[in-house]
């Protein structure tokens, strides 16, 4: 956790770390680990904001002290928390209403909430999962996934390149990315266990981002952030492409236009927008020009 807090001290907000005060406590020590998630969350390693907890699930004998310490310990410095392993949308519902009653007894904020999508019951009802207004992204949980269904799905399918190519993990992943896009929430990739190999991570990261629609991907090691962002950030080339149309675009008052031998018009320059801000959030140069156009703030 110390290592993930000094990387993204280096490289700036262009990640989010996650916390686990569920599968990384020890049995017996879910107390204690919820107690270190507030500190370090507390602590000056926290320097952009951007730290959460994964907490246990609901109907877990740790859940409700899960959510009262980080709450009651850190929920003003808390960037979000992750509910795991709902069996159902009812689940997610019930989770929300403890953890907003946790936030209005210890007089804190309402916190951003997330959901692992990991269980048959919770791939069945993710449209309305997603349909939640306190749900901001969900999160395939592929080991669990794969482990619900009892030997069904081989091992394979939680390796490379199995968990791109098994039908039953392909819609499970498509089903989330369709869910999370209908409803405007953030779709967020499962994680890759083969954290030495940086070129076949990079590879899946790339797939996860242009064939399955994922925005986000989780990594498991530090190691892994840099080739995620790099895989998920826009080519210089989009880049360039992108500022050029748009700045076009925006001088034309939005009218439709050509470039580069192509028609485009605002649904073309709605898909350049997000080029755009996929650029400037994971810390991609942008054209000088169009960084003063779009996302620089005028001051007095």
């Amino acid at each position: 956790m110390r290592k993930s807090l000094a990387l993204q001290a280096e490289l700036g907000p262009v990640f989010d770390i996650t916390l686990d005060a569920e599968d990384g406590a020890p049995v017996g020590g879910e107390a204690e680990q919820a107690l270190l998630i507030a500190e370090l969350t507390n602590s000056q390693a926290n320097r952009f904001g951007r730290v959460g907890a994964r907490i246990h699930p609901w109907g877990h004998a740790a859940f409700e002290a899960d959510v009262d310490t980080l709450v009651a310990k850190a929920g003003h410095r808390l960037a979000y928390l992750m509910i795991p392993k709902p069996e159902s949308a009812d689940d997610v519902d019930r989770a929300v209403d403890a953890i907003d009653a946790a936030c209005e007894r210890h007089q804190q904020p309402r916190l951003p909430l997330q959901v692992l999508i990991e269980t048959h019951g919770a791939l069945r009802d993710v449209f309305r999962i997603a349909a939640h207004p306190r749900i901001e992204s969900l999160s395939f949980g592929l080991m669990d996934f794969v482990s619900a269904h009892r030997g069904a799905i081989p091992k394979a399918a939680m390796e490379l390149p199995g968990q791109f190519e098994h039908p039953l993990v392909v819609r499970a992943k498509l089903e989330i990315a369709a869910a999370a896009h209908a409803f405007g929430k953030t779709p967020s990739h499962c994680v890759v266990t083969e954290f030495r190999d940086a070129g076949a991570l990079g590879a899946a990261a790339r797939r996860a981002a242009q064939e399955f629609g994922y925005t986000r991907m989780w990594s498991i090691h530090p190691d892994q952030i840099r080739p995620i962002i790099e895989a998920f950030a826009p080519s210089t080339d989009d880049v360039a492409e992108a500022a050029e149309l748009l700045l076009a675009a925006q001088a034309a008052h939005w009218a439709p236009i050509a470039s580069r031998d192509r028609l485009h018009d605002r649904a073309s320059y709605r898909y350049f927008w997000t080029v755009l801000e996929r650029a400037e959030r994971t810390g991609r140069a942008l054209p000088p020009q169009a960084q003063q156009a779009f996302f620089s703030t005028a001051i007095g």
